[in-house]
């Protein structure tokens, strides 16, 4: 059976992060080690658990969630390198789940993800108890059956839960750490695996509880890290990701994405485009798709009348 390496990229949240530790003691295949990319100036304050924790701090102001993915896996030792973000528990067969899947295919493997309501980590919380309230993103498929099913599209990719070889990690050269920031980074790395005939799949199981935490969709309180990588993304690729946020922003009035012009940003957010975009407190996820309907339908009527 292969060794699997954990790693989390964290900033705050350390409730979330000692959460994800607690559910990998409770793995039936217990994780070689745990590594945090600790994108903040102290390392954590983390109780003792039975298996080996190391932290290591990540320099920079912005989030640097590409580098700090590339020195996770330089300092790892597993043949096997499992991504969890900080929001994301493991339930109790995700390190054996993705062991026993990528000794079946040498690619990237996306693991199961399913969104936790307010309040559910309260307290002593179990994965069973987890799994009679968690709910599964409506703008993102669900897994195969069972088994392993080939992704055709690398925009699928997803790194919010991930596993892949660590060789083959290291032979694609890892995340372009040009990308700053929040956006594009996983999207990038998708496409370098799809140019070297890398497979990306989904599979059944390597499920993850992500945390309830409040957010936004699409990301406008990450408005210029988004237009800054969609650019840099254009410059290496000659098309821009991101489109939907893009397109969202754009029917808000934040941005001018005009093509084969460098995106102009026209205004910043405001407080009705954060309570537009926000997760509520009822909603175990948010949802770009339900915003850009609400502005299509918005945009429609006021051309009607």
């Amino acid at each position: 059976m292969s060794t699997v390496s954990v790693v989390t990229l964290a900033k705050g949240r350390p409730a979330h992060l000692r959460n994800v530790l607690l559910g990998l003691e409770r793995q039936s295949q217990a994780p070689a080690e745990f590594i945090v990319a600790v994108m903040q100036d102290a390392p954590y304050d983390l109780p003792e658990v039975g298996l080996p924790v190391r932290q290591i701090l990540m320099p920079g102001t912005e989030l640097p969630l590409a580098a700090a993915r590339n020195r996770g896996v330089a300092a790892a030792t597993g043949d096997v390198v499992a991504f969890l973000d900080v929001d994301c528990i493991p339930a109790p067969d995700l390190v054996a789940d993705y062991a026993r899947g990528l000794a079946e295919l040498d690619g990237l493997l996306m693991g199961e993800v399913l969104h936790l309501p307010a309040h559910a980590t309260a307290g002593d919380w179990t994965c069973e108890a987890f799994a009679a309230v968690a709910e599964r993103h409506s703008d993102r498929r669900g897994p195969p059956a069972a088994g392993l099913e080939i992704c055709h599209d690398y925009r699928c990719f997803w790194s919010l839960n991930f596993a892949i070889r660590r060789a083959t990690f290291l032979a694609t050269g890892g995340f372009d750490e040009r990308y700053t920031g929040y956006g594009g980074e996983d999207t990038d790395f998708g496409k370098v695996l799809d140019q070297a005939g890398i497979p990306i799949a989904w599979m059944k199981g390597g499920l993850a509880y992500h945390q309830y935490h409040p957010h936004h969709m699409p990301p406008v309180h990450h408005l210029d890290s988004v237009v800054r990588n969609a650019e840099l993304f254009e410059a290496k690729w000659g098309y821009r990701t991101m489109g939907h946020w893009l397109y969202a922003f754009k029917v808000m009035g934040l941005i001018d994405d005009t093509p084969d012009r460098p995106i102009r940003i026209l205004r910043r957010p405001e407080a009705d485009d954060f309570a537009l975009t926000g997760q509520q407190s009822h909603q175990p996820y948010s949802n770009s798709a339900s915003v850009i309907r609400f502005l299509e339908a918005q945009a429609a009527a006021v051309a009607t009348a």
